[in-house]
């Protein structure tokens, strides 16, 4: 996966993911807005077969869209080694 910055601003950043789809979005999207200091946190796709998702991520007081977009990584990486556990002791 890419990552292209379109806009960095202080409390506002824009990029798209170049090679993500809906499933990846969708989940960094839910973990952003549950971040502390995230004001908004979406996605689109401009076109659902050839076009790339841009996402945007605004922030408020002194929280910064990229150390919010990296908690949210964070969190996202934890849970999947949880989930990736939990599904190995099911087996």
């Amino acid at each position: 996966m890419e990552v292209k910055v379109l806009e960095n601003k202080a409390h506002r950043l824009v990029f798209q993911l170049v090679g993500a789809d809906h499933t990846f979005c969708n989940a960094l999207k839910r973990e952003l807005n549950e971040t502390a200091g995230v004001q908004v946190a979406t996605y689109a796709i401009e076109h659902p077969q050839v076009g790339i998702p841009k996402m945007l991520i605004e922030t408020k007081d002194k929280v910064s869209p990229q150390d919010a977009l990296d908690k949210a990584v964070k969190n996202l990486e934890k849970t999947n080694k949880e989930f990736s556990s939990a599904f190995s002791k099911a087996k």
